[in-house]
């Protein structure tokens, strides 16, 4: 650290106290009884403001930079504007020590001997509090909730914003020790709130948004330094072990200084962190750096000095004639003025210098002056070591790291061998106060650079060898070697170029050059030496030989590729450049130095930070590219580039026939395609092939150079292939020049991939066309049907030979397809196809024409009208359906088409069209009856369908009386037919009659006709069955009212057998014949009266059956 004195001025008398305005243009000093007002870049006093009666003791700057403040032996406050004019003043009843403004609300805190005051522009008045002594200091927290105030009598106490007390620190001086000046640190999250803030309409939300992070108030408290409370807190001296980089850290921490030469650390709670730390000086000011990693201490000692945020002293600022009274930090700068007893004001510049230590892709560097982060340049990782002391050298080599403090030199290594291990340890301590311009470490000791002279000492401290040079050494770097017996590479002022091992005595001068050494490296195989001289030059020799291989200008440092022996790369003039073997340089931008080379990456050092650049080796492949040296420039390639890159390789190693390393670069962007090319072509050559022209086409019609790749074909004598690369590609024009003499076979093959390639492209009339000049008509005709172009179907029908059953068949086909049925039965008839024209016929439902067929053909007799019938059953054609069943000779599948007629309607209680349909259905059994296989049992079945028509035409009218308002038949006619049902269903109840409907209409007609005895009887059935809700009330009355009446039956009622003059009843149990001679009665088919007609043969006689 070096402190650069910028500007200097005196004024008359004592700075007791001055501000920055926050953007960092004005200084306000606090001179006598005035204030100076003075630019921050040259030094020009711009105004002298007077206001003030006596000595003005401390000035304040609002954070917002809109007003600050002054405060004065003449008990008065001055509040002034940006634009330097005083607009409010307001006094104490003594003189003012101190003044602050809250960073967030702007409210002023005025300090006197024996009170303070809170004032804001907001408010009139000014609140004032007492104090119990005299107020030295006084500083606001970040977020403003707290002021502390430092006391004479050795007391700090931390107010709310009202100026209520809520911690006091007694300090274990007393008033021995008074608190001269305090401090809260900055804050990380308050310096980005105020960089945000933008606005005065947002100050409410953003303040109150930092707020909810931040106690709102504190219990009281009381605090003593002295005790163990505050040592917990405090690291051991000698802790060198490395920290977590993201530990927590306090946000409001208060430094103290007193006259008892104490700097103290507080938390906001009151307690002490870390012990007091001893200055030897009385402190007068104390001040942070903007982002508070550093501190301002200037005092009795007549200087500023440095310290960390945790109290390290770090070095001198400047040095004074007289005490220091105020000291502060330009905001957001390294620039710092001080104030002094004898009126001089000094701006200094502090120049931070970088302390680091870079080998292969791990780099140290000092943070914070006392802290050393290592840093992982290929994965980023890092880890901090906390020293607590001022680190003023680093080196670094292989496990080991060095730091050198003041009193004493560290060794770390790595937990572990792990190349990504970032665990740090410490393994020696050499306790020695050394002084030396260069440190560098190696596997078991380190070199100190004093001058002219190195000094190598073991871990222990031991000196175990020492080299006097000639010159001033300018530069060292470790080469490696085995442990104990490492190299050094040493560059001296004189332009010596000398090579060392640790455990020899004697150096090895490899070369001298005119020039001093600036930076040195060398390459991986030790047989060449890069220099950059004081000249910006870069020249590379052989080692070997001394002889200046090439040199380049405008260089300020270099590195070898550590995986490449002939590459390296040197910086200079804001320009990278890459240079490999002897080609031209590759230039590109890059700011800041080049400390390493490794494979790909770049190791780059700008201003205080350390990058790994990502470098295609782009340009230096193609150079090599270029002289046809296809394995320089794979291994150029290994190093880091492009996939494009990686397969221009690839692709001109192939066409160079240097088989081996295309096959490697088409690996690497895994192009599976070229390397079965590479893979066959290495087959046929270990078969003996040895055509290089052969080799070289195929490669070429890979690449798509197919006219190249053709003369090739064509000069090794194979123009068959490229016969076939042209047709494969549907090139066919150029495929025409490669044809035989020719032969049909050949241009047939040619023709019909054109025709595919033509379909292919979305081009099907083209391709339809040449399928039919070379003879493929099924393809031609799919493409056509496909697209439904029935012209041009109809046209290749007629053009094709009866013989050529297939394509016909197929134009049939989409005939059909595309609903144009007569062309189809045109080009069947032609192929005399009479089977598949009936099954047209039948499919598009032209019966007459399928009819017609059918009575030239029989044997398509079934093929026509089965598919007929059941078209009509389909279309609820049912009788139709039935007699083309029954004409077809199906009788089964005319029976099953009268049974689902039938049943369907029973269902649909169409009970009258049930009765029709059942005497078909035995008319239909009483004709199939007339095989004698099936007589019997179709005779059964004629029966069973004739009784079941008997009883379903019966019950139509009893179905039509109970669910119809009105009846067509007489009483006498329903009596009859309930009567009839009742005989008729002494066993099975057949579908759809209701024994509920017949006893119903049997009741209501026996109670009107005079048959009260039966109509009884019927009520008492109904009784015993589930009666409909609709037919409830009814039945109930009339169950009621028919034991009114006698219980007998009218005699004109009974029925007489007219065989045996029998008088039967009414209600028989024998069922519907005489219970004398057995004979069945004869029912009228209108009015089911059986006494007209005594016995069947009377019936039969006049012509009359059983319906």
């Amino acid at each position: 650290m070096r402190a650069v004195l910028t500007w200097r001025d005196k004024a008359e008398l004592c700075i007791y106290d001055l501000a920055f305005k926050p953007d960092g243009t004005q200084l306000i000093l606090a001179a006598g009884n005035r204030l100076l007002v003075y630019d921050t870049s040259d030094g020009t006093l711009l105004q002298p403001l007077k206001g003030h009666k006596d000595t003005v003791y401390c000035v304040a700057y609002a954070k917002d930079g809109k007003r600050f403040a002054s405060g004065s032996a003449d008990k008065s406050v001055i509040i002034w504007t940006s634009k330097l004019e005083g607009i409010l003043k307001y006094t104490h009843n003594d003189s003012i020590q101190c003044v602050s403004y809250n960073p967030v609300t702007h409210q002023l805190a005025s300090c006197s001997s024996s009170d303070f005051g809170l004032w804001s522009p907001e408010q009139k008045s000014v609140s004032k509090h007492k104090s119990s002594s005299k107020i030295t200091c006084c500083s606001w927290t970040n977020d403003g909730q707290y002021l502390a105030l430092g006391m004479f009598n050795g007391i700090i106490s931390i107010r709310n914003k009202n100026g209520e007390e809520k911690v006091k620190i007694e300090r274990p001086g007393g008033s021995l020790s008074p608190i001269w000046s305090i401090c809260w640190s900055p804050s990380s999250r308050w310096e980005s709130f105020w960089m945000n803030r933008e606005n005065e309409d947002a100050e409410e939300v953003i303040v109150n948004r930092y707020f909810q992070e931040i106690p709102s108030t504190l219990k009281s408290a009381v605090y003593s330094s002295q005790g163990s409370e505050a040592e917990e807190e405090e690291p051991e001296e000698e802790d060198d072990s490395p920290r977590d980089d993201n530990s927590e850290e306090h946000n409001d921490i208060l430094a103290v200084a007193d006259w008892g030469q104490k700097l103290s650390f507080y938390q906001l709670s009151g307690k002490q962190i870390g012990k007091d730390r001893s200055l030897n000086f009385d402190p007068c000011c104390l001040s942070y750096f903007t982002k508070g990693e550093y501190i301002l201490l200037g005092g009795s000692d007549k200087q500023v000095s440095l310290f960390t945020k945790d109290g390290v002293r770090l070095g001198t600022v400047g040095e004074q004639n007289s005490w220091v009274w105020t000291c502060k930090v330009k905001p957001d700068s390294n620039y710092v003025v001080v104030g002094c007893q004898d009126g001089t004001i000094s701006f200094y510049q502090l120049i931070f210098s970088t302390v680091h230590g870079l080998y292969k892709d791990r780099y140290a560097y000092r943070d914070s002056m006392t802290d050393v982060i290592v840093q992982h340049l290929i994965t980023e990782q890092k880890v901090r070591i906390k020293c607590k002391e001022l680190v003023k050298k680093i080196a670094i080599y292989k496990n080991r790291l060095a730091i050198q403090l003041p009193e004493k030199i560290l060794i770390y290594e790595l937990y572990s061998d792990d190349s990504s291990d970032m665990h740090y340890r410490v393994k020696e301590k050499i306790v020695k106060k050394f002084e030396c311009n260069l440190l560098v470490v190696c596997a078991d000791h380190i070199i100190l650079c004093q001058e002219k002279r190195l000094q190598c000492l073991s871990f222990s401290g031991v000196k175990e060898r020492e080299w006097q040079m000639e010159s001033l050494i300018r530069y060292i770097k470790v080469i490696g070697g085995p442990p104990g017996r490492e190299g050094l590479l040493v560059g001296l002022k004189n332009g010596q170029i000398l090579k060392i091992f640790v455990d020899n005595l004697f150096a090895i001068v490899l070369l001298k050059q005119a020039t001093a050494v600036r930076c040195l490296d060398m390459s991986a195989s030790r047989n060449k030496l890069a220099v950059v001289d004081e000249n910006d030059t870069c020249l590379v020799y052989d080692i070997h030989t001394k002889e200046l291989l090439f040199q380049e200008p405008n260089a300020n440092s270099v590195a070898w590729n550590t995986q490449c022996e002939d590459m390296l790369c040197f910086s200079g003039g804001g320009y990278l450049n890459i240079k490999a073997s002897t080609f031209p340089v590759h230039q590109q931008k890059l700011q800041g130095f080049v400390v390493g080379y490794n494979g790909s990456k770049i190791f780059c050092l700008h201003v205080f930070s350390m990058s790994a650049v990502e470098v295609p080796q782009s340009a230096p492949m193609y150079q090599y590219l270029d002289r046809k040296m296809f394995k320089e420039a794979y291994q150029i390639a290994c190093l880091g580039v492009t996939d494009t890159d990686w397969h221009e390789l690839a692709m001109e190693a192939l066409e160079g026939l240097e088989f081996e390393t295309a096959k490697k670069a088409f690996t690497r962007v895994q192009d599976l395609r070229y390397l079965e090319l590479i893979n066959s072509i290495e087959e046929r050559k270990k078969r003996g092939e040895t055509n290089n022209d052969l080799f070289l086409a195929d490669v070429f019609s890979y690449q798509g150079k197919f006219h190249e790749a053709a003369k090739l074909y064509k000069r090794s004598g194979h123009e068959n292939l490229a016969l076939d690369m042209y047709t494969d590609l549907r090139m066919f024009e150029y495929a025409k020049d490669f044809l035989g003499s020719g032969d049909p076979k050949e241009t047939k093959m040619l023709i019909t991939k054109q025709a595919d390639w033509a379909r292919n492209i979305n081009e099907p009339k083209a391709a339809v066309e040449m399928y039919i000049s070379a003879g493929e008509h099924v393809k031609a005709i799919e493409i056509t049907g496909d697209h439904g172009w029935v012209d041009m179907l109809i046209d290749i029908a007629r053009k094709l030979d009866k013989a050529e059953r297939e394509p016909l068949l197929m134009c049939a086909y989409y005939f059909k397809k595309l609903d144009n049925p007569g062309y189809a039965a045109e080009t069947y008839l032609k192929i005399g196809d009479l089977k598949s024209l009936v099954q047209l016929h039948v499919e598009t439902q032209r019966w007459d024409e399928a009819f017609a067929l059918g009575e030239k053909h029989p044997e398509f007799k079934d093929d026509i009208y089965v598919p007929y019938a059941q078209w009509l059953a389909e279309n609820d054609r049912f009788e139709e359906a039935q007699k083309a069943f029954h004409k077809a000779g199906r009788q089964r599948e005319a029976v099953r088409v009268l049974e689902q007629l039938t049943h369907n309607a029973v269902v649909e209680s169409r009970f009258n069209d049930a009765a029709y349909y059942y005497w078909m259905l035995s008319m239909q059994c009483l004709d199939i009856a007339q095989d004698p296989a099936q007589k019997d049992m179709m005779l059964d079945k004629f029966r069973h369908f004739q009784h079941l028509a008997e009883l379903y035409h019966g019950y139509h009218a009893i179905q039509r009386y109970t669910e119809e308002p009105f009846s067509f038949h007489l009483p006498e006619t329903l009596f009859n037919i309930s009567r009839f049902l009742l005989h008729s269903l002494t066993k099975d109840t057949p579908l759809g009659i209701s024994k509920v409907n017949t006893l119903f209409t049997l009741a209501k007609q026996s109670k009107a006709l005079g048959a009260y005895k039966l109509a009884r009887h019927a009520y008492d059935k109904l009784q015993g069955l589930q009666i409909p809700a609709r037919f409830q009330k009814s039945i109930e009355l009339g169950s009621l009212t028919i034991r009114s009446k006698p219980f007998h039956d009218s005699e004109e009622l009974v029925p007489l057998c007219y065989r045996c003059s029998t008088n039967n009843p009414l209600l028989n149990n024998l069922g519907n014949v005489c219970i004398n001679c057995r004979q069945p009665f004869v029912f009228s088919a209108s009015s089911y009266d059986p006494s007209r007609f005594p016995d069947s043969e009377a019936g039969r006689d006049h012509g009359l059956h059983g319906r």
